[in-house]
């Protein structure tokens, strides 16, 4: 660099030759930020696919709350729906505020939350994947359903619920 400072700035060397580094370094600069932005989403996409597996391992206990709460002659709601949808939580938070669930919907809740608790426990370290945070509402998701797994009342039940949904949310504000 110190020749081309030093040099008088004529020749066919310096005339040539600068004008193509010059160049060269532009398209360096639009490769790296290309690239970049490629590899940018496609660590975005791998984040959602996590994402989408721990929402998706809790497509039980969402379709069991989903049919404890729904309206007469009404449809469910998909299962797509409901492990993507993020206001899901707190229509059943909210669902669970007003209304009572009837003893066969606690006991479908409570065996969902059974048969899926090794499932769950089990995705911990895919949480840990997307950060810190996530494994930390993810691990008090599972003790959540551990809670429900043992609730022995109606009332248990009902704070287990309300609990787990209420972890789940915060999991959810995070989103990946």
């Amino acid at each position: 660099t110190a020749w081309f400072l030093l040099a008088d700035g004529a020749g066919p060397f310096h005339d040539n030759l600068v004008p193509e580094l010059i160049g060269f370094c532009i398209e360096g600069f639009f490769l790296v930020g290309l690239l970049s932005l490629i590899q940018e989403s496609r660590e975005r996409a791998r984040r959602r696919e996590l994402w989408l597996s721990l929402r998706g391992s809790l497509r039980g206990i969402l379709s069991n709350l989903d049919i404890a709460f729904l309206a007469p002659n009404a449809e469910p709601t998909q299962t797509r729906v409901l492990e993507q949808d993020l206001d899901s939580v707190e229509r059943f938070m909210r669902e669970l505020r007003e209304s009572r669930m009837s003893l066969r919907s606690m006991t479908s809740l409570k065996r969902e939350s059974v048969e899926a608790l090794a499932l769950v426990r089990d995705m911990i370290p895919v949480a840990a994947q997307l950060s810190a945070s996530h494994m930390r509402w993810w691990i008090a998701i599972v003790d959540s359903m551990r809670q429900l797994s043992r609730a022995r009342t109606r009332e248990g039940v009902e704070q287990s619920v309300y609990l787990l949904l209420e972890n789940m949310g915060e999991f959810d504000r995070l989103s990946y």
